[in-house]
């Protein structure tokens, strides 16, 4: 008995931290690599299928006639369309424009609200002050900026940018200040305990914790941005400014030339989401991943 203690003393331990890297072993995934024909059946079949549906119920809905064509144009009309466009060659200038603009002006919301909202969260008199109206400028049309933009800097792109500042930077701000504010008060103590105090625990310890909070804050400060754009070209239309998606909608409505109108809007809803896809979806995905939250 003398000798035996000793021995299921030594191996208790061991046998437990087996079990434990058993468990662990359950439950963490192999590292095998996804087939590639798995990955597209499993990420372009469903948006594909999709847009099949939708087209097809469009071409039903034309066929049958149950509104005129200048009401509700055909597919083909649609797609005339756009091969009109891109044998004139103005295709790729029109989506440029809009695309430069838009990311223009979301890094300069980016780069303003990232800081504002780190000064509203971590300072009480700043967040008593600024807070409220951070909400309520949130909750205002980007649409009623466009106005005086306009008659504040002219027609130009410097209106536009002022625009898209305006109606993306409160949401960029709030989403940090939502995401700080659910960072447990454990990781802020173990920060100041390890001298990260001050730009460096915003940086080190704050930033981190906060993400999925201010990624939110940028997906919704990036729909501001492309749709205070849209309202911003489609009213400050001029030549000046050159031809945008906004300006090709609204020169549908002025020529009242539907398929124009629908090709402009299917543009728009295309450059929506492959700034999703390409740029959000994967950043989600890696933060979801490093978090231990998705596979």
């Amino acid at each position: 008995m003398a000798v035996t203690e000793p021995v299921s003393r030594e191996l208790g331990p061991r046998a437990g931290a087996n079990e434990l890297a058993g468990l662990d072993a359950l439950e963490t995934r192999q590292g095998t690599r996804t087939p590639l024909r798995r990955v597209l059946l499993a990420k372009a079949l469903p948006p594909l299928t999709a847009v099949v549906l939708v087209l097809t119920a469009w071409q039903v809905l034309a066929l049958t006639e149950v509104t005129d064509d200048h009401m509700l144009p055909p597919p083909a009309a649609v797609w005339d369309s756009l091969a009109d466009l891109w044998f004139k060659g103005t295709l790729f200038d029109v989506l440029w424009t809009s695309v430069w603009r838009g990311l223009s002006g979301f890094l300069l919301a980016l780069a303003i609200g990232t800081p504002l909202g780190l000064l509203v969260a971590r300072v009480r008199f700043v967040r008593a002050a600024v807070g409220p109206v951070l909400s309520g400028l949130q909750s205002l049309p980007s649409v009623a900026w466009v106005p005086p933009a306009v008659l504040w800097l002219g027609l130009d792109d410097s209106m536009m940018y002022a625009v898209i500042l305006l109606g993306a930077a409160p949401s960029i701000a709030n989403g940090l200040v939502s995401g700080i504010d659910q960072v447990p008060p454990l990781f802020l103590r173990a920060g100041r305990s390890l001298g990260a105090t001050g730009l460096r625990g915003a940086r080190y310890v704050v930033m981190p914790a906060a993400l999925p909070g201010y990624l939110a804050g940028l997906k919704q400060g990036w729909a501001f941005s492309w749709r205070s754009l849209m309202a911003a070209e489609i009213i400050a239309s001029s030549p000046d400014l050159g031809l945008g998606l906004g300006q090709l909608l609204e020169s549908g409505r002025e020529t009242s030339d539907m398929a124009r109108i629908f090709l402009a809007i299917v543009l728009i809803l295309l450059v929506g989401i492959a700034v999703e896809l390409l740029v959000f979806a994967p950043a989600e995905r890696r933060m979801l991943r490093r978090r231990g939250l998705r596979g």
